[in-house]
């Protein structure tokens, strides 16, 4: 069986939400409410139809396929189990690497009960304010932008990706296992830099370590920042960064900050080898969000599309996918508002979700204890979902790299931690 590599798996591009699309989604989408706790009435046509928005393009067009695929394997055990009401649940056809707003409009002209996308957080406000208004919800298996929580989508947005800042309390966790009572923040200028560093020091705050810097630096001029970081002789230092991770990790080494005292957030992660000092990183850890997706499930995809060479947010796309098709379960209807209004329930979330009714981890078992009345709290690939009522999920897995010698990362553990503020 052939199983993907590091390499293959949650390598994230720099996906971010600007003020202006952050603006245009919480001012725009016309719809007033809270789908995600409303009661409904039935309103579906008996057709359960799902739609992709695969808006991925350039070198990373690689990230559609993975998620198609994770679709198309979801749609396919759905129907095996019986489908929706005894009917077939259709996957409507993609129009990849299109406009993220003409593939919603297409989908909704498709009559779509529910889409799961966009990849990019940038996209998801175009999107939201096309389904909000159709009164479709939309599920993203990649949106990490933390400007998306508390989006004006009417209750129609969800997202089975935890929000950048949910790494905060396990970067501080990682500071703190290994003996740091001082932690130093180095961030990359931009959304994300700052949201993670508010949330390192909050976090720091909590867990009752001191914030003996935070500095902030644009992309290729982290000198100045990682010098004062150096003298701030913080017990550990934290690398909040992207595009500029390699150049500040290069300024960290000049500056005397050895790698045992080094820890990097998702977006800096990489593979670095021989693109740094010699042991520049030895001893240094990572996180990036998720959990390596088994072996089994890696097997399921590769029946569906044995070209796959990426896993990146499959497993978040198969639960969707499934947690939508468990909300229409529960409501005994496919329409959009029924599904919204579902998927905190079945997800075993807040709001008056299901959270005491025993985890299930398959649709299968799922659809089989709501027929007994024991409810559904779906636990999927991803790991726990548990919306709350924002839509976000509440807790969050993530894996743990440490970098040996050659400055290459490798597996060394996992946490899980909630989402700031549950």
């Amino acid at each position: 069986m052939k199983l993907f590599p590091l390499s293959a798996v949650h390598v994230r591009p720099a996906l971010a939400l600007s003020a202006c699309a952050l603006l245009a989604a919480t001012a725009c989408s016309g719809v007033t409410g809270n789908a995600r706790v409303e009661s409904v009435e039935a309103s579906g046509d008996g057709i359960l139809r799902v739609g992709l928005v695969l808006d991925s393009t350039g070198d990373s067009s690689f990230l559609n396929d993975s998620q198609l695929a994770a679709a198309k394997l979801a749609v396919k055990e759905i129907n095996a189990t019986g489908g929706h009401k005894g009917r077939p649940v259709e996957l409507l056809p993609v129009e990849a690497g299109q406009d993220a707003a003409a593939q919603a409009h297409a989908l909704v002209a498709g009559k779509a009960d529910v889409v799961i996308g966009p990849t990019d957080s940038s996209h998801a406000p175009a999107v939201i304010d096309v389904l909000s208004r159709a009164r479709t919800p939309l599920i993203s298996p990649a949106n990490t932008a933390a400007g998306l929580t508390g989006t004006d989508s009417g209750g129609y947005y969800f997202r089975t990706a935890a929000a950048d800042v949910a790494q905060a309390p396990v970067l501080v966790k990682l500071a703190k296992n290994a003996g740091a009572a001082s932690v130093s923040v180095v961030y990359q200028e931009g959304a994300y830099g700052k949201d993670v560093a508010d949330a390192i020091s909050e976090a720091a705050a909590q867990a009752g370590l001191e914030v003996a810097a935070c500095e902030e630096f644009p992309s290729g001029e982290a000198g100045k920042a990682a010098g004062a970081a150096g003298e701030a002789d913080a017990d550990a230092v934290i690398l909040v960064a992207r595009e500029g991770a390699q150049g500040a990790l290069a300024e960290l080494d000049n500056a005397g900050i050895d790698g045992p005292r080094i820890i990097l957030s998702d977006g800096a992660f990489a593979r670095y080898g021989s693109k740094l000092g010699a042991k520049a990183l030895e001893g240094a850890r990572a996180v990036v969000p998720g959990q390596l997706p088994s072996a089994g499930f890696q097997e399921r995809l590769l029946a569906v599309d044995g070209q796959l060479k990426d896993v990146s947010f499959a497993a978040e796309t198969y639960d969707a996918v499934t947690l939508a098709a468990l909300a229409a379960a529960r409501a005994q209807d496919d329409a959009g508002r029924s599904i919204a209004a579902n998927l905190l329930s079945v997800s075993g979330g807040s709001a008056g979700g299901s959270a005491e009714a025993p985890a299930c981890s398959t649709y299968k078992d799922c659809v089989t204890g709501l027929a007994t009345g024991a409810g559904i709290n779906y636990d999927g690939e991803s790991g726990p979902v548990a919306f709350d009522a924002n839509g976000d999920i509440t807790t969050a897995n993530f894996s743990v790299f440490t970098y040996g010698a050659d400055n290459l990362p490798a597996p060394s553990g996992s946490e899980t931690a909630g989402r700031p503020g549950n």
